[in-house]
């Protein structure tokens, strides 16, 4: 079974030379620890070891892992059925898959019924797969506009899923869009919206994510091992 310690350490240190290594990246890079599947003896050992962000892709394993470690910081990072909000809404730090104005609906009136304000972020389809959640490239500004009327909803920033693929090549262009599409975004100064993040990247692809600017990535197997 793999070491999270030395995981960890094995990560971090790709991040920085990813940092070094490019005149685009973020000065500080939040590591997620995506645990989907994980059992909650190896979320501890992962704690132990200095980690405390992690992530879900479903709602109802992040309860489960919330109950069991509410100490964590825990993001949502899947797509969000609308039927699913009002078991998480005061148990995330960030929902990071905010893609469609019917769920932003959901997430207003559940989160100002317990007067609480949510950091979310975009998830943007660049690539337009079929396979994938997310706005296309030329939804996100109407979508931003339409933050307004939702005050209980801050958006932080844009998430994206780069190609399933190994070549740098077609992964690099999708997380250079998404930097382009935030840049474009942030000179709108709109309400409800303050575009501090991008979170692109995973285990396969999160060196790349961070020399075009991600200063957030969410990484699982390469952390926890194969997932069962």
């Amino acid at each position: 079974m793999i070491s999270i310690i030395s995981a960890l350490e094995e990560i971090k240190g790709n991040i920085r030379r990813a940092q070094a290594a490019s005149p685009l990246a973020a000065r500080q890079v939040q590591l997620l620890a995506v645990s989907k599947t994980q059992p909650v003896a190896r979320i501890e050992e992962a704690a132990l070891a200095g980690q405390l962000l992690f992530a879900e892709n479903r709602v109802q394993e992040l309860l489960e892992k919330y109950q069991a470690l509410p100490h964590l910081q825990w993001h949502l990072i899947g797509h969000l059925q609308t039927n699913k909000v009002k078991y998480m809404v005061d148990k995330v730090q960030m929902l990071h898959s905010l893609e469609r104005i019917e769920l932003a609906y959901e997430l207003q009136k559940r989160l100002a019924a317990i007067g609480r304000v949510l950091p979310v972020l975009v998830q943007v389809n660049i690539a337009e797969e079929d396979s994938k959640f997310g706005l296309k490239a030329a939804e996100v500004a109407d979508f931003l506009d339409a933050m307004a009327d939702f005050p209980a909803l801050c958006v932080r920033g844009l998430m994206t899923i780069g190609p399933f693929t190994d070549t740098a090549e077609e992964i690099r262009p999708v997380f250079r869009e998404l930097r382009r599409i935030l840049l474009r975004e942030q000179k709108r100064q709109l309400p409800h919206v303050n575009l501090l993040h991008l979170s692109m990247g995973m285990s396969n692809d999160y060196t790349i994510a961070v020399e075009e600017g991600a200063d957030i990535v969410r990484v699982g197997s390469s952390i926890f091992g194969s997932r069962s």
